[in-house]
């Protein structure tokens, strides 16, 4: 009955009303919170928040930086992180982890591995037997995966994010490089996992800086494309890539902008991080020929020092043409110093310079472009600050210039930041929609029995394309297999990678992905013989993260059943949807009611005018109208439809089929290997943050020791403390400060902080005497004024003539009587006061002295809010004026007239109400007047009434 009853009432509503309110239902989200993105770079992470209030922000790091060197130095009871564990580099080579991502998804025989053993020599790696990948070992008892340090990077990240934001923070965007294969992307989500990270997507740090490019000029882009090349020199890599901007047209938001990755060209080793070893090679050769003795190569701190003084070298370098390096004590107390120019730093890696088009000519192979249709070539990353870099892409490119628009080291941080937020619930932003590329080809590979002619059977290996080289994703694929009736297996392996070097695909490692293994469909088939079968179908998806996987396998079945005819309710049929206007419907939304009946409204919405009827008679003439169309012709068609209606249907089966997955590439963790893992990381958290609480509680101590020995020496404490007093405090100071530097780095920190407490438990009493004195002369100042007030206030509120008098005798007199006790209270205290010594507990207290003025203050302020809104009694109007005859005569009805407001119990605002010319008396007043036009139309005509508000002088004599 309810819903019949409204959607009688709804004919008389508008739908776009009717939406409104559906909208009005929808749950809004209350609980905002912050999300961050980590730019993960192989030097250094850039870290950005967006949170209520404060859009798309970098984060600082402790030292106020924006960046952090991605770096952790692991100790017997500590972590150190970003430049504190640089600094430990120089000092303990051996405990400092630095460029470990390389490492992330490799066995231990892959090139990589290889090479950072060279760069790294200080590092021992050994071989994780089950997984045969890397683990860093720094004792027995330290042992970490890449991806656990990984974990304690991102938990840092984290930390820093949640104190700028001054909030929790649990969602985030981290960005890989886009040349980052399947198990390097997994390992960098088992890392997220471990620091108890929610990633809302891996990005790839080239589309994150398309992305930054793309939002901060969506004005410029439009329905023509634009395609715009980043190359991205880092300190570990170089990355090219072709993007395309433009306007399309979507189904849910309009047109929008669109950035589409188009090409793809990268170089694993080419970046900063090489130049420097070159640089720093140099220079070992140049000491060992100034020390013919020494061999620097020997000792590790000293070859970390060449590889600091290499980078610092290199980007100056950058902008000068030639600059000395200079080491103190590098070795054995011996200085080093030595004039490197930039030709000489450019002929050390003329070798990598060349390398510098390779990506480019990727990128453009990829995209199948030419560089004609580059409009512009954009740098992004430090390394491309070196001048031959530039010159050299400069020429690859054939440009006039190369765009610097772009903040080569935030770029990716602040794209990611942005799609946190569009992806995150708690945010609303700008659509801009992304599509990535996945530029590693995955096929499907199976093997399959045949029939030949000669009616043997042989096997066949067949291969199946699942996702194409610069495939965009996210995006769902179904590989169907249709000569299977039995339990079988098929490959998901990567596809032809013939474009990369022979280089790159021996540090891409194994081309299988995983070995697939169905079971039960042979039981599948057995249970439905009577169906046909319309395959096995495999459903894949490739995420927003770029990473595979299959999310079912399902045995399809088809089989024919009689279409039964439909009772139509009588309830259905009770209401029709009529329109004024021809035209194409929308559907906008369904009610369905289950009860003994079924009702089924649908409501549409008509570029006309649409209603909701209930017409009977219109019902009742359209069934005339059909009888009397029939006719003896007409039963051929009649019959036809019948035949129409009783067309069998198809019904489908689906038996879900059970899925072995067998990982070839690199395993993944083991869920007691992840647990293992994650607790490993819980505990260090928990020991950082006790060392933490006890450095914290150390420093409290020692810091009240030498400020309170140095307060004893003061003259205000002097002057309220005996000798007596302050020796037994300073003793016990001495005390302390011995059992710091005796036994102190050996306490707890509970014993610290009972230590701290026995000591401000001694001084309490002097330290309050103290405070106490210093509040006194303004406590006693505001309370003097606060009298003095009270007093000319009272005065002026008894000299009020009778006649106008708003106060009672009653307030007055309790004012009167507050102001009495308070200056007695003031007197006798200070009296007392001043009868004790110094040294002795004050009995005028800072407490008692704002009670006083709090009370005495409450008693003013109730006294001037009721005059504030007290309202004067009304005077006599005269209504008839006198004639110079001496007889009265009314005024005319055109005249100006004032009406005083209603008086009614509690009404605070008072308003003056005019009739007549209104308009000219309110400005004759010298007054503003402001009209407010209110117009209301009425069946009788049309209604004005037109309000005005006036600021009158009183100097005219208007009083109210």
């Amino acid at each position: 009955k309810i819903l019949t009853d409204s959607m009688a009432r709804m004919r008389h509503v508008p739908l776009w009303s009717l939406t409104f309110l559906l909208l009005a239902c929808l749950p809004s989200e209350t609980d905002a919170l912050a999300v961050m993105s980590v730019d993960l770079g192989s030097e250094s992470m850039k870290i950005a928040i967006v949170k209520p209030g404060v859009p798309m922000e970098i984060v600082l790091n402790k030292e106020s930086q924006r960046k952090t060197p991605v770096t952790v130095a692991l100790k017997e009871n500590e972590r150190l992180f970003g430049d504190s564990a640089m600094g430990m580099s120089i000092k303990n080579p051996k405990i400092a982890l630095r460029y470990f991502q390389d490492l992330l998804g490799k066995h231990i025989d892959n090139p990589q591995v290889t090479l950072y053993r060279w760069r790294f020599p200080q590092h021992e790696l050994v071989k994780d037997e089950r997984r045969q990948t890397v683990i860093f070992k720094l004792s027995h008892e330290m042992q970490y995966s890449p991806e656990e340090i990984l974990a304690m990077v991102l938990n840092y990240s984290r930390g820093l994010a949640e104190e700028f934001a001054e909030q929790p923070v649990k969602d985030a965007v981290i960005t890989v490089p886009v040349y980052f294969n399947q198990a390097e992307r997994r390992a960098v989500l088992h890392a997220a996992q471990m620091a108890d990270l929610k990633v809302l997507q891996l990005i790839n740090d080239n589309t994150a800086v398309a992305l930054n490019y793309g939002v901060f000029r969506r004005k410029d882009i439009n329905a023509t494309a634009q395609n715009i090349m980043f190359y991205d020199m880092g300190a570990g890599s170089t990355v090219c890539t072709i993007v395309t901007y433009q306007t399309v047209k979507t189904k849910d938001s309009g047109t929008q902008p669109q950035l589409q990755i188009r090409g793809v060209g990268f170089d694993r080793t080419l970046g900063g991080l090489e130049m420097e070893y070159r640089l720093r090679d140099y220079l070992v050769k140049l000491f060992n020929k100034q020390q013919p003795s020494k061999d620097v190569r020997q000792n590790l701190r000293a070859m970390a020092k060449l590889l600091k003084e290499a980078n610092r070298l290199k980007t100056i370098l950058s902008a000068n043409a030639d600059h000395a390096a200079q080491i103190e004590g590098l070795l054995d107390d011996v200085d080093f110093k030595a004039k490197v120019s930039r030709q000489e730093f450019e002929d050390l890696c003329s070798d990598l310079f060349q390398r510098v088009p390779g990506p480019v000519l990727q990128a453009l192979s990829s995209a199948e472009m030419n560089l004609d249709e580059i409009d512009q070539v954009i740098l992004v990353g430090g390394a491309t600050r070196v001048p031959k870099v530039q010159e050299v892409l400069l020429k690859a490119v054939g440009k006039d210039e190369l765009g610097k628009n772009i903040n080569a080291d935030e770029a990716a941080a602040m794209g990611a930041v942005y799609q946190a937020a569009a992806l995150s619930k708690a945010f609303k932003v700008k659509p801009f929609i992304v599509r990535d590329a996945a530029i590693f080809p995955i096929q499907v590979e199976f093997t399959r029995e045949v029939e030949e002619q000669d009616k043997s059977k042989s096997l066949k290996h067949n291969k199946r394309i699942l996702f194409q080289r610069m495939a965009p994703y996210p995006q769902r694929k179904v590989i169907t297999f249709n000569r299977y009736t039995d339990d079988f297996e098929f490959y998901v392996n990567y596809g032809d990678l013939a474009f990369l070097s022979q280089d790159d695909l021996q540090a891409f490692g194994s081309l299988n992905l995983t070995t697939v293994k169905l079971r039960g469909v042979g039981d599948s088939f057995r249970k439905h013989s009577d169906y046909e079968s319309k395959g096995i179908k495999a459903h894949f998806n490739m995420d927003e993260s770029g990473v595979l996987s299959l999310d079912q396998v399902e045995s399809v079945f088809e089989t024919v059943v009689e279409d039964k005819p439909e009772e139509e309710s009588t309830l259905t049929s009770k209401y029709t949807l009529k329109s004024t206007l021809s035209g194409s419907c929308v559907p906008l939304f369904k009610i369905f009611v289950a009860s003994e009946m079924v009702l089924q409204i649908d409501v549409f919405i008509y570029p006309g005018v649409a209603s909701l009827t209930q017409d009977p008679k219109e019902k009742e003439e359209s069934g005339k109208e059909e009888e009397v169309s029939k006719s003896p012709g007409d039963s051929t068609a009649t019959k036809m439809e019948e035949k129409k209606l009783k067309v069998p249907k198809k019904q489908k089966l689906v038996d879900e089929i059970s899925v072995e997955l067998d990982v070839r590439d690199v395993l993944d963790l083991l869920e007691e290997e992840l647990k293992s893992s994650v607790k490993k990381l819980q505990d260090l958290t928990v020991r950082d943050l006790e060392k933490q609480e006890r450095e914290k509680s150390a420093n409290s101590l020692e810091a009240f020791i030498f400020e309170t020995q140095d307060k004893l020496y003061q003259e205000e404490y002097q002057f309220v403390s005996t000798e007596e007093q302050r020796g037994e405090i300073s003793r016990k100071l001495s005390e302390a400060s011995n059992w710091m530097e005796e036994e102190g780095y050996r306490a707890t920190t509970k014993e610290l902080k009972e230590k701290l407490s026995e000591l401000k438990k001694l001084c309490r009493s002097l330290f309050f005497r103290v405070e106490e004195r210093r509040k006194w002369p303004d406590r006693l100042n505001a309370l003097e004024n606060l009298l003095n007030h009270s007093n000319i206030f009272l005065k002026g509120a008894r000299m009020i003539p009778e006649a106008d008098q708003i106060f009672t005798e009653v307030e007055l007199s309790t004012l009167e009587k507050a102001i009495n006790e308070t200056v007695t209270w003031k007197n006798e205290t200070l009296a007392e006061q001043n009868k004790l010594p110094p040294t002795e507990k004050p009995t005028l207290l800072s407490k008692d002295i704002e009670l006083k003025i709090a009370a005495l203050d409450r008693e003013v302020q109730y006294l001037l809010n009721k005059a504030k809104f007290a309202k004067p009694r009304p005077k006599k109007e005269k209504n008839t004026t006198k004639t110079d005859s001496g007889k009265n005569a009314t005024a005319p009805p055109d005249s100006e007239k004032i009406i005083p407001p209603k008086e009614e119990k509690g009404e605070v605002n008072r308003s003056l109400q005019l009739r007549g010319p209104a308009t000219e008396k309110c400005l004759g007043w010298n007054g503003s007047c402001g009209p407010f036009n209110t117009n209301a139309r009425t069946e009788e005509g049309e209604l004005v009434v037109t309000l005005f508000t006036c600021n009158i002088d009183p100097s005219e004599g208007v009083t109210n």
